[in-house]
């Protein structure tokens, strides 16, 4: 019984930024509990096609540059042509771009929202759509931030994106939920990823990072995988609108 709540053999997910860091994570997870995999993004992604392959799935990929305009319904119809059907979605690409407020550039206030705001909405409207049309009781994961909470240092836009990104996984589960959809996101603490190798490098700042985190070690890839599993899975059915901190307690502290 228990395995059954998190099956989601026969269900196709599609994943953004799949190519690395926790896209790919997510990804391979999702295929571990069954799912087939479409991964979009601006580049290849054969690392994540072998990954998936290996952990027993289907993987098709779709290039698509969620930087630039897009007919989002038209992108919606190639993600669901391989296998016929997008049952689970995740809005996991983003960008960062940093600077002081008093240099912050409006090129990259307007890049930042278009990869982290505009097209994950559009995206999620299309995939509603398509969700609805086939009356598919879907899922909705977005990818949040911590800085959904908080205000951050050199980063404007970004905090301004990812507080708008847990608004509208509110504003979508109330609207979405009649038609048997929820939309929840996931908030990310400190991951040892490529984006924080930096902070990880600085010995003083990573030390004042490990200080703060109850748990007291930086996440894993994996911990945010497993979030995005039981939000895709049957298990999740009666979770909807919830922005969920995987940050080992930082919020907490």
């Amino acid at each position: 019984m228990a395995h059954a709540l998190f099956d989601l053999a026969g269900k196709t997910a599609l994943v953004t930024g799949a190519r690395r860091g926790l896209g790919r994570a997510m990804a391979v997870a999702l295929a571990g509990a069954g799912a087939d995999i479409v991964g979009l993004g601006a580049n290849p992604m054969p690392e994540t096609a072998d990954a998936v392959a290996e952990a027993g799935t289907r993987f098709a990929e779709l290039r698509c540059d969620l930087a630039k305009q897009h007919d989002f319904d038209r992108v919606v119809a190639d993600a669901a042509a391989p296998f016929g059907r997008i049952d689970i979605l995740v809005n996991n690409a983003g960008i960062i771009r940093r600077a002081d407020l008093a240099d912050y550039s409006e090129a990259d206030w307007d890049a930042v929202m278009q990869v982290n705001l505009k097209s994950l909405f559009f995206l999620s409207q299309a995939v509603a759509r398509h969700m609805i049309a086939g009356g598919i009781a879907g899922r909705i994961v977005n990818v949040a931030s911590l800085l959904s909470f908080q205000g951050g240092v050199r980063v404007p836009a970004y905090v301004a994106a990812k507080h708008g990104v847990a608004g509208l996984t509110r504003a979508m589960a109330n609207e979405l939920a009649p038609h048997g959809i929820t939309v929840n996101a996931i908030a990310p603490g400190y991951i040892a990823t490529d984006n924080t190798e930096a902070l990880r490098n600085d010995p003083e700042r990573a030390g004042q990072i490990l200080g703060r985190i109850p748990v007291g070690r930086w996440g894993e890839s994996g911990d945010v995988a497993t979030a995005a599993v039981f939000l895709a899975a049957p298990a999740s059915g009666y979770v909807t609108g919830a922005v969920i901190p995987v940050d080992g307690g930082w919020l907490a502290r």
